[in-house]
């Protein structure tokens, strides 16, 4: 045996046997003095070959020792904390990696709270400030290159990066603010720069680095979702070092490359996030999507395809990426056509939410931007298809946000991929989510090209148009000494004519019956529209006229059109059906009813039928609708005296009690709602039960389980209206009953604007029924409302769907609390 090697396993075992017995402190400094040598930095250091077995076989077994030793009264064995002082310098100065694994082990194995655990702790915070976690690391990337010990590497690795929740465990409440998450992962984030620096260093000084450790450890803590912590660290710095450095760059290509597939996810998506455009990300990736199926399979598939957070700006990041290089100008083509594929689907239409539709447009739009025309020349035909069924299948959609959305989607991309065809165009109010559809499928001129500087001398000359011009174009001469100035009547005011009210030479009808005549067979345009205007005051005011021809108006109004341009023609034909279902409720809504399930009435006739019937039931409910006092001069001259006499003696009165009078006490001044019976409790069923009894028998024309969902949706959202009217009416039970039927029928119904309808229905027989009713009579019903609507809450991709089920559960637990209250303790 070596006895150089010998001795040093000799001083150790010294050094630890006066470290158990010895209680002399000054024998105790001069001892781990004597051990200080082993570790380089003094004035007599011990020879490498010592030095590296120190290192190699005993260090760690010493650091052990030494943190057994760890107690207040050994500390105070010598004054001013001077062996306090030498017992640290020993973990922070030796090996990192040691050092580090042996503090872990001694904060996990500590009883909590002690002296000797808050000790340790703040021995591991001085570590990490002193950034020995670089020299943790540094190691690793340096030994790869000669021996890897893979034990070692993965302990260090665990211990590393789920350091803030192990210490967490270990000290909980008695945690250091360096420990918190939110600030060891940006240390970490500063100490991997570090690591890199010294990389790229010894790489220039020709020396052998791995980075594999790194990219183990970043992507570890990827993993635990620290992605904005570490990168929002790594990625501004290494956006500045590779701008200008192929070292740099190749140095991040094996940073990424390194990082392991199970990892490989979390960490794109950070740095997609983290980048702030493609060319850093061009930079910071290399043609990693070329090299690496996993990172090909995220990049392309799962952050477009399956996951739908992102911003707009990722996006484009995302792809611009694919579009900056030509080798994976391919993958951006094929991208292209799957999103067009997924958007022309009708079943993605059909279960996929709303946020995720957009976010679909938005990747295609982005694609199509960054595409030539000769990219696009061979697939074309292949992309109007998809194109073509993707706006069918939203047009077709009973939801209006989906129909608009098909709308601009199909305007821009066809414009783009058909640029010589037709234009295709549609009405819509333009508004921020247009205008930001079409710029994102606008190519981005150069730098420094003529177009960048187009608008904003346009918008110059736009705000400073010529003085000289008016608005019609023609020039106006003002020559110099000429009168024009003096003779301008600008100085006089305008007269007042927003009074102003256009004659007519027809007269207005007088009664309903005229009305009805007018609406008919008149060929006076002036006529027919005074008729439509008065038509819903002689209804008010003339009931009993107005119930021996109810039904015929309702015929009449029914199938009336608009002959001329009327202002408001449609809201002038609902108020007055809504007036005439009032005054005659019972067969005008069995009329109405009846005619909803009949042949050769348009969808928009049958939706007018719904409107009115929910109008109509919605002031038939209103209390005090009678009591409601009749406007001044809609009885005739007789009543304008006593109008116009009545507030003056009753103010005189009223102030001369309110002088007079002594209040102990005043209450509330509002004054309470008027009230009264409930006009729709005997008329509901003519309302609902017409309505329920026919949706699934369809006819020639009409067919509500079939192409017609807008429809039916509407008429689940009437009949849920009908039953929330009919609160506290004796046929609310029955109502509910064949209500949950209906609902119960249709619950899988695939459109979402049709089980949000049933949604709704389901809150209004819960708030309508009373509760006790509820589960006396509809026991069975509720069970199953009850699994259904946890599975919708759950699972459902419309949003709106969510809530209204979380709503309806709300409500049913309500229901369930009143009637069984919790048992007393």
């Amino acid at each position: 045996m070596d006895p150089g090697l010998s001795s040093v396993r000799l001083t150790v075992l010294e050094a630890v046997h006066t470290l158990s017995s010895s209680e002399d402190g000054g024998y105790i400094f001069s001892t781990l003095q004597s051990l200080k040598r082993y570790l380089g930095g003094t004035e007599n250091p011990a020879l490498p070959e010592e030095q590296e077995e120190f290192v190699r076989l005993h260090f760690s077994a010493f650091l052990r020792c030494l943190v057994g030793k760890l107690s207040l009264g050994w500390l105070e064995l010598l004054p001013n904390g001077q062996l306090e002082e030498l017992w640290a310098s020993f973990f922070l100065e030796g090996p990192a990696d040691q050092a580090f694994l042996v503090l872990m082990e001694a904060l996990e194995g500590a009883a909590s709270p002690s002296f000797r655990l808050m000790k340790i702790a703040r021995l591991l915070a001085q570590f990490l400030s002193k950034g020995r976690m670089a020299a943790v690391l540094e190691g690793q990337c340096r030994q790869q290159t000669e021996l890897t010990f893979p034990l070692l590497q993965e302990t260090l690795l665990i211990k590393v990066v789920g350091l803030p929740d192990r210490l967490g465990n270990c000290l909980q409440h008695e945690n250091l603010a360096e420990f918190f998450p939110q600030n060891y992962f940006p240390l970490l984030g500063e100490e991997t720069m570090r690591v890199l620096q010294a990389v790229v260093d010894s790489l220039r000084g020709g020396l052998d680095c791995s980075v594999s450790f790194v990219s183990q450890v970043l992507g570890k803590a990827c993993v635990y979702g620290r992605q904005k912590e570490i990168l929002g660290v790594l990625v501004p710095r290494l956006t500045a070092l590779t701008q200008g450095s192929c070292l740099w760059q190749r140095v991040c290509w094996r940073l990424v490359e390194y990082v392991p597939d199970r990892a490989l996810e979390a960490v794109l998506t950070g740095l997609v996030e983290a980048a702030p455009g493609p060319e850093v990300l061009s930079r910071l990736l290399g043609n990693l999507v070329m090299k690496s199926k996993k990172a090909q399979f995220v990049m392309t598939q799962k952050l477009l395809f399956l996951q739908y957070r992102y911003t707009t700006p990722v996006l484009q990041s995302l792809l611009g990426y694919l579009a900056m290089d030509s080798q994976r100008r391919p993958l951006l083509v094929k991208v292209l056509k799957e999103l067009l594929e997924m958007w022309g689907s009708s079943s993605a239409v059909r279960h996929t939410p709303l946020p995720q539709q957009l976010y679909v447009s938005k990747a295609a739009l982005i694609c199509l931007m960054h595409l030539r025309d000769t990219e696009l020349q061979d697939s074309r035909d292949e992309l109007l298809a998809s194109l073509m069924a993707g706006m069918r299948c939203r047009l077709d959609s009973s939801l209006p946000a989906v129909r608009r959305l098909g709308m601009i989607v199909a305007e821009v991309v066809s414009a783009r991929i058909h640029p010589e065809g037709p234009p295709l165009k549609f009405q819509y109010e333009e508004d921020e989510l247009s205008c930001e559809m079409r710029a994102l499928a606008t190519p981005q001129p150069a730098a420094g090209s003529p177009l960048e500087a187009g608008p904003s001398v346009a918008a110059a000359a736009a705000e400073t148009p010529d003085k000289q011009t008016l608005d019609g174009g023609v020039p106006q001469v003002r020559p110099e000494g000429s009168d024009s100035e003096l003779d301008s009547d600008d100085e006089f005011v305008p007269y007042d004519m927003s009074g102003d009210q256009e004659l007519k030479s027809s007269k207005v009808p007088k009664y309903v019956r005229d009305c009805i005549e007018a609406l008919t067979t008149s060929e006076d345009w002036e006529y027919w529209e005074a008729a439509l205007r008065a038509l819903e005051g002689l209804v008010v005011r003339s009931p009993a006229a107005t119930r021996e021809v109810s039904v015929e108006l309702a015929k009449v109004l029914l199938h009336l059109e608009e002959k001329t341009s009327v202002v408001g023609f449609e809201g002038l034909r609902q108020r007055a059906l809504v007036a005439l279902i009032v005054t005659d409720p019972a067969r005008v809504a069995e009329y109405l009813t009846s005619q909803f399930y009949t042949v050769n009435y348009s969808l928009r006739q049958r939706m007018d039928i719904l409107d009115v019937l929910t109008l109509a039931a919605q002031e038939l409910s209103r209390p005090g609708r009678l009591r409601k006092a009749p406007q001044c001069g809609s009885l005739g001259p007789t009543c304008q005296p006593s109008c116009a006499v009545a507030p003056t003696w009753r103010v005189v009165v009223d102030e001369r009690v309110r002088r007079k009078t002594r209040r102990l006490s005043k209450g509330s001044s509002r004054q309470a709602p008027a009230g009264g019976p409930n006009e729709f409790n005997s008329v509901a069923g003519y309302f609902f039960f017409p309505l329920i009894q026919g949706f699934d028998r369809p006819v020639v024309t009409f067919d509500l389980l079939g192409e017609d969902q807008l429809v039916l949706g509407r008429l689940a959202h009437t009949l849920g209206v009908l039953m929330y009217l009919a609160v506290n009416t004796t046929v609310a039970v029955p109502m509910g009953k064949a209500l949950l039927e209906f609902v119960w029928a249709l619950r899988l119904h695939s459109d979402a604007y049709v089980r949000r309808g049933l949604l709704f229905a389901v809150s209004s027989v819960l708030l309508s029924v009373p509760a006790e009713r509820l589960l006396a009579d509809l026991p069975d019903e509720l069970l199953e409302a009850r699994s259904w609507l946890a599975d919708e809450a759950e699972k459902d991709p419309d949003e709106d769907c969510r809530m209204l089920a979380v709503k309806a559960l709300l409500l049913l637990e309500k229901v369930k609390d009143k009637l069984l209250p919790l048992p007393s303790p």
